[in-house]
């Protein structure tokens, strides 16, 4: 499997082991851009992670709803970009972790 395939696989492992995936390929890859791909991802769902574990605490206020709602869709969403941009042989970079790491 080449580097399409690995960043596929980080992508797409938010969907089996989000963190655990991106992780074990961050511990075991030499290519400094596909860690930081993994890098990324691993980061980015421990944020979506905190801000969905938020949004829920606020629903009970009623204004966590809307946040919820738009996280939780983000969680879904952006793998998928990812995941495209990988087949494509383009490098993905997440959306707000992407200049924290």
């Amino acid at each position: 499997m080449g580097n399409n395939g690995l960043r596929v696989l980080i992508h797409g492992s938010a969907f089996f082991l989000p963190l655990l995936g991106p992780f074990i390929i961050y511990l075991i890859i030499d290519d400094e851009v596909t860690k930081k791909i993994a890098l990324q991802a691993l980061v980015f769902q421990l944020m979506m992670s905190v801000l969905i574990f938020i949004s829920m605490v606020l629903s009970l206020l009623i204004i966590g709803i809307p946040f919820l709602v738009v996280f939780g869709i983000m969680t879904w969403v952006v793998p998928i970009i990812g995941i495209v941009k990988a087949i494509q042989g383009h490098v993905y970079q997440y959306p707000i972790v992407k200049h924290w790491v």
